[in-house]
């Protein structure tokens, strides 16, 4: 461990296209998520589509878990309904 208790060894990034939908679950007690973007964070072109949604059928690993969503992501979209650019 680091300084902080991050874990120096496991900085990993990826590329996420704009406009791109993109979804993280975290399975250890915290993580730091950055983003790195091409321009600045304009919140009013920023859609959220639901985390469960049955139509994507996206199998997160929970088990007996329950997700502690932000605010955000508890008012997210069906997909189907979702806009698009």
């Amino acid at each position: 461990m680091g300084r902080g208790g991050l874990n120096r060894r496991r900085q990993e990034q990826f590329w996420v296209p704009a406009g791109f939908a993109h979804g993280f679950l975290v399975l250890t007690d915290s993580a730091d998520f950055l983003y790195k973007t091409t321009d600045y964070y304009a919140p009013e072109y920023e859609r959220t589509v639901a985390w469960d949604d049955t139509y994507l059928a996206i199998n997160w690993p929970l088990a007996d878990l329950t997700p502690v969503l932000s605010a955000k992501d508890q008012q997210g979209t069906a997909f189907k309904l979702a806009e698009t650019f």
